[in-house]
């Protein structure tokens, strides 16, 4: 009774956002409640490809849902007297995209690292050795992700849903379209997009351009990106191409495009996949653009002596081999002196 009692003092802070103010603040934190050993042995009974799998599906899904949910509100309130623009326009939808990546990365990438793609877990094993036995586990996790959003859009938007899809094949209209209820799950192109070619380059370009955002964000070396703002960078990097190229069909992520798109099969036929043969850029353009893409990063932008000279990596023969490789070179540059010596041996050079 007392300790609750003194947990009524109005100088403390309770227990909730309270971790993340600490430091700023000289009030006193209330304590939190022990934590027991039985939930420390639960914790650590758990199998962590299951946490890891888990955290990716939860977070695509935290990605797609919004974003569909946007996309569903655009597609069928197109005929209302308010005006779409009432319910939702292009531009609410990259924003919808945009913040649910950035809750997505906050909420899951402690747990698994926030790949929310299959083509970004490709590149981590290409590029930063990430197990290749994990990423089929991964990708069916991603895939399953965006499944789920979109089983449970469908679910939340059922009445509306299946009024607009009536009122469709009343009118003799597709449901696979442009402007038809399938649209709200996957990306279907224009009635006058026929070049394949064209909308290929599209996919490729806009999946290359928020690659080498991403992989900039989470290069170490990178003083202009903080920890705290790479969630709300990658998701705005995802929103600038929805603004700009929406318009003319993109996916972005075969992940949020499959999982959606097999449940738009489900509800409107197996014609999503064979629109236009469209689908198969939709689904797989985004692995070799992004591998394009962070490669671009890799071979040259990366600063792998920024890297080491800010002690976020090191050479692989220690010491001695960054001191040889410098040595070599005959000049060391500021960043790995700074590890080295502590000297400014390009300002010593000069002189």
């Amino acid at each position: 009774m007392s300790n609750d009692l003194n947990r009524m003092a109005t100088q403390d802070m309770e227990v909730g956002m309270t971790e993340a103010v600490q430091r700023h603040m000289t009030r006193h934190v209330a304590h939190l409640r022990p934590i027991t050993q039985r939930k420390l042995d639960f914790e650590h009974r758990r199998p962590r490809w299951l946490r890891e799998c888990m955290a990716e599906a939860t977070g695509v899904f935290f990605y797609v849902f919004p974003g569909i949910a946007s996309v569903a509100g655009f597609v069928l309130n197109g005929t209302n007297s308010l005006g779409v623009t009432a319910f939702s326009s292009i531009f609410q939808i990259g924003w919808a995209f945009a913040i649910g990546i950035a809750f997505a990365l906050i909420t899951c990438a402690p747990t698994s690292g926030g790949h929310f793609n299959p083509a970004i877990t490709i590149c981590f094993a290409l590029w930063q050795d990430f197990p290749w036995k994990k990423v089929p586990y991964y990708i069916f996790s991603q895939i399953f992700g965006a499944f789920m959003a979109g089983m449970l859009l469908m679910g939340m938007y059922w009445p509306e849903i299946s009024a607009f899809k009536a009122a469709t094949l009343a009118q003799g209209l597709p449901l696979v379209s442009s402007t038809g209820p399938a649209f709200i799950l996957c990306t279907i192109p224009g009635p006058t997009q026929n070049n394949l070619g064209y909308l290929f380059m599209i996919e490729f370009f806009v999946d290359s351009f928020i690659g080498i955002v991403i992989w900039a964000c989470l290069d170490p070396a990178n003083p202009f990106v903080s920890p705290v703002s790479i969630p709300f960078t990658i998701g705005l990097a995802y929103a600038n191409m929805i603004w700009g190229f929406a318009n003319i069909s993109i996916s972005t992520n075969l992940a949020r495009d499959l999982g959606t798109r097999i449940v738009a099969a489900i509800f409107f036929g197996g014609d999503v996949f064979a629109y236009k043969h469209y689908s198969w850029i939709a689904i797989l353009v985004n692995v070799p653009a992004t591998i394009f893409a962070t490669g671009y990063y890799e071979f040259l932008m990366r600063d792998s002596l920024a890297l080491i000279g800010k002690k976020h990596n090191r050479h692989e023969d220690g010491d001695e081999g960054l001191q040889r490789h410098l040595t070599k070179n005959g000049y060391m540059e500021t960043g790995a002196t700074n590890a080295v010596s502590g000297r400014d041996y390009a300002y010593d050079k000069e002189r």
